[in-house]
């Protein structure tokens, strides 16, 4: 044996009494955080047996080991420990099982100090494991203990490990787990401490010559072989229980089977083989550690009793919680906890030291912890607090009716730029839509049903803890579900079910099929990239379990794929409202839980092959007259005439059109000019339909489309990063609007790029001619409307394409040679300009969310509609765009700080044109390098001054930061995937008007 490895060994044996401790405490806490929920049962069953088998070598089980109270006492260890893992397995939930265990030492001392358990502990003495005499028995009657101090500790713990929310089922499942493993413990302990010659027939054994017994070297012999007795029966009932539990509860371990996310992103292959392959690692490992926590616990159990055990036990669930998110108050009640556990289980050692310096030590302590526990009140009762949003003047925005069908909404330029105005509105909209949002779970469900005029779905509960532990904001807006969701109330469940199964089972769908079956994907087919398949699957983890079964698919394309035409859809709209879900309100107590599988659905091993597929294939072709086909007949994008003005009324405002509402500015039905300016409706790169509502899910759709949106996979995995490390200060940026992207969008023939938005605003944003912007007019703060020459602002606009693509090659080189195509750049570099612009490309695009992130401020045009509608919102967290472009570069203007033609703070072009016209040559004439370099940097420093552009500029850029933290995570995403399928999985049950959640 190596020196080194024989030095720690003997010094572990020789501090036993404190490395067992130090090593269950430091097991206990790896085995807590790793620990798998779907598989917790079987990795204790078969990390007790492996405990078993030397014990049952060692004791023989056939031989007389002890009495039959030991034995009892053994046995009922062993089934209260198993209890108390089936309730933890149960609830499913490691955090709100965790945030009970810190009264696991409290029922501890409690059922230590009851007479049925005290007489067989204090029967004998503690005695440790090496052969050294124990220590004569206790003579008097222990002190009293200073539940004061337990107190203390049992409120410092619940206040590192108290969750934001718990369901009753799970509370109740987490007191009952600490019950039976505080009676575990102490029947443990009562087994290890019966007397080895309670069973025998009660002779003395031999004298010696002074009159005394000679018993002790025998004794400790027996007693050794019965703590190995009963460490024996407490493991052998430890792994037929959690077996027989892992068998009937837990998911299998199976190569299709995906019940834990592997860390399949840095590893090469065939993900599917590498998760499984990982999933096994993972089990056997926990196995290990749980072995090793098992016999550090017998150890430490044996050494010091129940009660410290208790204490060690909830200091690992301490760790365990700082290891996921630590946070100083955190950090504090853990040294706290601390504290009072050594105090307290140390009590009369410390109070021989001396009576007066301990109990002056211990009045300190308490007054330390009660002004912490006091400061924790008043933080609680404060709150976290939501961003106020000031305004800067009284000014709002009022809808005026237009002088004519279809004219932009007036807006009244004496009030303010409008800019300002739609900001100042939309800022008090969403500070007093976020101010209402639900505080409990109560509130929450009676919302949903003055919103939806239903029951939540089943397991809503489960939901809003989900939703709650995580520090989700807005609780109560899912519109965006409901709407998408409210066609299918329509349409019998099975005929939901078949359509799906039938799409799925096509190779020409191009939809990623996903079965669950039992609480647990169990088949992915192989359609589509292995990001989104590893991406939809980990956004599942969390709360699959709560999920009835069912199968999904999932678009892999960038397009929409599902339009109902608008007869058929009103219908069903109609019949939604007036009949399914009224028959569902009717039922006041609605059953909680989803039905059992259907008959038509399989075990989950296969796809069926259907030999049809009922999508229509429309890639590079027009599609207009398709996408069009469920806006209303009154609508202007179905009239019957070919050019048909747009409804400007609905979402444009002012003289330059500035959008005052993004939905109805999305909405194509308003707009028929989009056929022949959005690529999506010119050329689309991919297209393929179908007209039957079919339950399709995609990442973004056209507002005419009838897929089903969910938080797209590209952010979760996140694709597009943002780099805090390359972004700098809102001063140090450039003071210019910034894009590099391609020209997708759609496919370009014939000249057709000419149609498409891409190539529409670039071309626009980088015109030579005059435009028309808002200047400040007398009196303050009014605006009016004035013409000024494009290349004035030019140094505004730093937008440009890296790449041409999609495209016949002659409409590539004539893309080549009419826009100004630079190199490709680092994504990360657009973080050094002030303005970043974000548009639709094929769908929706993948940069908004590092965008948003940004110290920048987020320009973006979108046709293009996604799941995040009701929690980002324009003019509060970004600027929205029209396709047209009239209001571009007023808003770059007013936004950078531009006056006019003048720009604010570093002159510009009309003082060299005075100086010219009094004949004064310029300075860059003298000196032309030093001038434009000192021009060019005064340019880029622009947009810091005060003005209330620049000041509404740098207040969106940093409560778009803030509020991407708060709304942009991905527990964010799976919290909205998760009631997306909760809302699913109850329309496709054939119980659904039975099935919901009536509430608390």
């Amino acid at each position: 044996m190596h020196p080194a490895v024989s030095l720690l060994a003997e010094n572990a044996f020789r501090y036993q009494h404190l490395f067992a401790p130090v090593l269950f405490l430091v097991v206990a806490a790896v085995a807590s955080v790793h620990g798998p929920v779907q598989h917790s049962l079987l990795v204790a069953s078969v990390s007790w047996a492996i405990i078993w088998i030397p014990t049952v070598v060692r004791t023989r089980p056939w031989s007389r080991d002890g009495s039959r109270s030991r034995k009892t006492a053994s046995w009922l260890a062993g089934g209260f420990l198993a209890l108390a893992q089936l309730c933890d397995r149960a609830a499913c939930d490691k955090e709100g099982s965790w945030s009970l265990k810190a009264f696991l030492p409290l029922f501890a001392v409690l059922i230590s100090e009851n007479d049925f358990f005290a007489r067989p502990v204090a029967a004998s003495a503690h005695l440790p494991l090496d052969d050294s005499p124990a220590d004569d028995a206790p003579d008097s009657k222990s002190p009293a203990r200073p539940f004061a101090l337990l107190v203390i500790a049992i409120a410092a713990a619940a206040a590192v490990l108290a969750s934001r929310f718990n369901t009753s089922p799970t509370s109740a499942l987490g007191v009952s787990s600490v019950i039976f493993a505080a009676t575990g413990l102490v029947f443990f302990e009562s087994a290890l401490r019966t007397s080895p010659d309670d069973g025998d027939s009660g002779k003395r054994g031999l004298m010696s010559a002074n009159g005394t017994f000679k018993r002790r070297t025998t004794n400790r012999g027996a007693q050794k072989e019965q703590q190995l007795a009963s460490l024996r029966d407490v493991a052998l009932v430890m792994a037929i229980i959690c077996g027989i539990g892992a068998f009937w509860i837990e998911p299998r371990i199976a190569p299709n089977a995906i019940t834990w996310e592997p860390l399949y992103r840095e590893l090469d292959g065939d993900w599917k083989t590498m998760h499984y392959h990982q999933t096994v690692r993972q089990v056997l490992l926990m196995i290990c550690i749980n072995v090793l926590t098992n016999v550090s616990l017998f150890v430490v159990l044996l050494q010091q009793g129940a009660v410290h055990i208790s204490f060690l036990s909830t200091f690992s669930y301490l760790c365990a919680s700082l290891n996921l998110a630590t946070s100083f108050s955190g950090i504090w009640f853990a040294i706290i906890y601390g504290s009072a556990a050594l105090l307290f289980l140390f009590s009369s050692a410390f109070s021989t030291v001396d009576t007066r310096f301990s109990t002056r030590f211990r009045r300190i302590f308490v007054g330390i912890a009660a002004l912490s526990f006091g400061l924790l009140f008043l933080r609680y009762v404060s709150g976290a607090g939501m961003p106020i949003f000031t305004t800067h003047g009284p000014i709002t925005f009022d809808v005026i009716s237009p002088e004519r069908p279809l004219a932009p909404t007036p807006i009244d330029l004496t009030k303010g730029h409008p800019a300002a105005q739609l900001i100042n509105s939309a800022e008090k909209e969403f500070q007093d839509m976020v101010n209402r949002q639900s505080k409990s779970l109560g509130e929450a469900v009676q919302e949903y049903r003055r919103r939806n005029g239903v029951a939540p779905p089943p397991h809503f509960d489960e939901w809003y803890k989900f939703a709650a532990r995580n520090g989700v904001v807005l609780i109560d807006e899912f519109d965006t579900i409901n709407q998408s969701l409210l066609p299918f109330w329509a349409v019998n469940p099975s005929t939901i079910r078949n359509r799906i199964k039938a799409a799925l089972g096509h190779e020409d769908s191009a939809l990623m099929g996903l079965m669950i079956r039992n609480g647990n994907v169990v088949n992915i087919n192989n359609v589509g990239p292995e990001w989104q398949q590893q991406a939809t699957t980990g956004m599942m983890k969390q709360f699959i379990q709560y999920l009835p079964d069912m199968d999904l698919g999932f678009n892999i394309h960038d397009e929409p794929r599902v339009v109902v035409p608008n007869a058929q859809l009103s219908a069903m709209v109609a019949k939604a409202q007036d009949k399914a879900i009224p028959a569902a309100m009717k039922n006041q107590s609605p059953r909680n839980s989803f039905s059992a599988r259907p008959s038509d659905m399989n075990d989950g091993k296969r796809f069926e092959e259907a030999k049809t597929s009922r999508f229509n294939r429309f890639a590079h072709q027009q599609t207009w007259t398709h996408a069009r086909l469920s806006c209303p007949a009154d609508s202007q994008a179905s009239q019957f005439e070919d050019v048909v003005a747009d409804n400007l009324t609905t979402y444009a405002t002012g003289p330059l059109n500035h959008v005052y509402n993004q939905t109805a500015f999305s909405d194509i039905c308003n707009s028929p000019s989009l056929s022949s300016r959005f690529g999506f409706f010119e050329r689309p790169n991919a297209f393929s339909i179908i007209h039957e509502l079919t339950p399709v899910f995609s990442q973004s759709k056209i507002s005419s489309f009838q897929d089903i949106l969910y938080p797209s996979p590209w952010y979760w995995f996140g694709k597009v990063a943002y780099d805090a490390d390359h972004d700098t200060t809102w001063e140090n940026k450039t003071n210019s609007l910034y894009w590099r992207g391609s020209t997708t969008g759609g496919f370009s023939r014939n000249g057709g790029w000419r149609r498409q938005h891409r190539q529409h605003i670039v071309r626009r944003l980088n015109a030579l001619e005059n435009t028309n912007i808002l200047t400040p007019s007398a009196p303050p703060p009014s605006y009016a409307l004035s013409s000024t020459p494009r290349k004035s602002l030019a140094h505004l606009i730093d937008v440009k394409f890296s790449h041409v693509g999609q495209c016949d090659p002659g409409d590539c080189a004539a893309q080549k040679e009419f826009f100004d195509v630079v190199e490709r750049v680092d994504g990360q570099d657009a973080w050094y300009f002030k303005h970043l612009l974000d548009m639709d490309g094929n769908a929706f695009s993948g940069r908004f969310y590092a965008f948003l992130r940004s110290r920048s401020l987020t320009f973006k045009m979108a046709l293009f509609r996604e799941w995040h509608a009701e929690w980002l919102r324009p003019w509060v967290h970004f600027v929205p765009l029209t396709l047209g472009g009239d209001e571009h570069l007023d808003l770059v203007a007013w936004f950078g700080g531009v006056d006019g033609n003048e720009e604010s703070g570093g002159g510009g072009g009309k003082e060299e044109e005075k100086r010219g016209e009094k004949g004064e040559l310029p300075k860059a004439k003298t000196n032309a390098k030093t001038d434009a370099k000192t021009d060019a940097e005064t340019k880029a420093k622009g947009g810091n001054g005060a003005s209330l552009g620049e000041t509404k500029a740098r207040d969106m850029a940093q409560r778009s930061t803030e509020w991407a933290a708060k709304v942009l995570r991905n527990v964010d995403f799976e919290v909205w995937f998760f009631r997306l399928l909760l809302e699913y999985g109850r329309v496709i049950d054939d119980d659904r008007d039975k099935i919901g959640y009536a509430g608390p």
